[in-house]
């Protein structure tokens, strides 16, 4: 029921024909994207990798610095 009911509803009102009308145009956009192929599709996840990596170890980096500086130099509280 509430299948024809948005049925009708999507070819006789406004909205519903804009929605429509919007998602056919979506379909058409997606058509004209240019896919990248396999080859570089691994080097741009190899690279998305490597810098999750370094990012991971400056964060860390930084985070055991600013520990130190804080809790062992200003602090003077020793593990």
């Amino acid at each position: 029921m509430l299948a024809w009911f948005w049925l009708w509803w999507s070819f006789i009102s406004d909205t519903g024909k804009q929605f429509v009308a919007f998602g056919q145009e979506a379909v058409r956009e997606v058509k004209k994207v240019v896919w990248p192929e396999r080859k570089e599709a691994m080097q741009i996840t190899a690279y998305v990798f490597v810098f999750v990596v370094v990012m991971a170890l400056f964060l860390w980096l930084t985070d055991k610095t600013l520990e130190w500086v804080f809790y062992d130099l200003i602090l003077g509280w020793k593990k």
